[in-house]
């Protein structure tokens, strides 16, 4: 998913804790149901201070034992983005599937 913000709006310390909640960042390989790399926890970033601030995030996470396995969510810079096939587009309002995390938020 690529995500388009306005930093008038909302800063992205608050996206990557929206992030954190969504998921769990602790799951190799995968989310849920979902395995394979394409499903892997992971953050691609726009700029350096964009990288800095999710990794200083991870270890904040990470020094606070927020949650009880390590943090596996990989930080790297993006690259080019492939939007998904129309079939995966609004896939929540289309099938009405919504993954819950049991998360220690």
């Amino acid at each position: 998913m690529k995500v388009v913000y306005d930093p008038t709006r909302i800063t992205y310390r608050r996206l990557l804790e929206a992030f954190f909640k969504m998921h769990d960042p602790t799951q190799v390989g995968g989310q849920g149901p979902d395995m394979g790399s394409q499903y892997r926890s992971g953050i691609w970033t726009a700029n350096e201070a964009q990288q800095r601030e999710a990794e200083a995030f991870i270890r904040e996470l990470t020094e606070s034992k927020r949650f009880p396995k390590k943090i596996v969510t990989q930080v790297e810079p993006a690259k080019t983005f492939y939007p998904a096939e129309e079939y995966h587009q609004d896939y929540i309002e289309k099938t009405g599937a919504f993954c819950h995390v049991a998360n220690p938020w």
